[in-house]
C-alpha cells in the first residue's frame, strides 16, 4: 500500500510527496479564502462551496485552515466563525445547522506517544463526527476519534477527548457533560433571560416554539 492508501485505511502513514500533493488544492483555496475581501460574502461563499464540495448554505468567516477539504462533509446551514482549523486527515462529518464560534479546532490527525515511534514520521488520522444542531463554543478543541451527538452544546474552551451524547451541554478540560437540554430551555436566550413577547411570537410563527419533532 502507498501512503495515501494507508492514510485512507486509517493506518499509520508518512506524509510523502504524493500525500502533500493532495493538499495543494486546499492550500490554494484557503489562501484565496483568507485573502478575499471580507465584505464580499458571495465570493467567500463560492470559495467555501468549492473547498467543501457537497454543502448547502455553508459559510466560513476567514481565516480558515484545513489539510484537504475533500475530507470535510458538512450538512445544511453550516457556519464556522473566525480562525477555525480542521485537520481532516481522517473524515470529518458535521450535520445540519451546526455553528462554530471563533478559534474552534477539530483534529483528526495525531502522532504516536513514544518519541521513537513519533520521530519515525508515521502519523495517523481518526475520523470525527458531529451531529445535527450543535454549537461548539470558542477556543474548543475536538480530538481524534470523538463523536458528538445531536443537539449538543460544547462550552467555550473545552477539550473534547471522549464522545458526547445527544442533547447534552458539555464543557471543561477534559470536556464532561454538565447537564441535559430540556424543553424548559426553549424560553431562554441567555442564562435566566427569557425571550420577550415580540421575539417569542416570531419564534412561534416560524415553528420554533415547541412544534419540532425531537426524533
Amino acid at each position: 500500500m502507498n501512503n495515501i492508501e494507508r492514510r485512507d485505511a486509517g493506518l499509520p502513514y508518512i506524509s510523502d510527496a504524493e500525500v502533500l500533493e493532495q493538499q495543494k488544492p486546499a492550500r490554494r483555496l484557503t489562501q484565496a479564502l483568507n485573502t478575499a475581501d471580507r465584505s464580499d460574502f458571495d465570493k467567500i461563499g463560492a470559495i467555501v462551496k468549492e473547498l467543501l464540495g457537497k454543502s448547502d448554505g455553508a459559510f466560513i468567516n476567514p481565516p480558515f485552515y484545513c489539510d484537504y477539504g475533500f475530507n470535510i462533509e458538512v450538512g445544511k446551514n453550516f457556519f464556522a466563525n473566525y480562525n477555525c482549523t480542521i485537520l481532516d486527515v481522517g473524515k470529518v462529518t458535521i450535520g445540519d445547522n451546526c455553528q462554530m464560534a471563533p478559534n474552534v479546532a477539530i483534529y483528526t490527525a495525531g502522532h504516536p506517544v513514544h518519541p521513537d515511534s513519533r520521530n519515525s514520521a508515521y502519523e495517523y488520522g481518526i475520523p470525527v463526527s458531529i451531529g445535527d444542531n450543535c454549537w461548539i463554543g470558542g477556543n474548543s478543541v475536538i480530538c481524534p476519534g470523538v463523536k458528538i451527538g445531536n443537539n449538543v452544546i460544547i462550552g467555550a474552551g473545552s477539550v473534547v477527548i471522549k464522545d458526547i451524547p445527544d442533547w447534552a451541554i458539555a464543557a471543561g478540560n477534559p470536556c464532561k457533560v454538565i447537564r441535559m437540554i430540556t424543553d424548559e430551555d426553549r424560553k431562554y436566550y441567555y442564562k435566566n433571560n427569557e425571550f420577550d413577547e415580540e421575539a417569542w411570537n416570531d419564534l412561534a410563527a416560524r415553528g420554533f416554539a415547541g412544534t419540532e419533532n425531537k426524533n
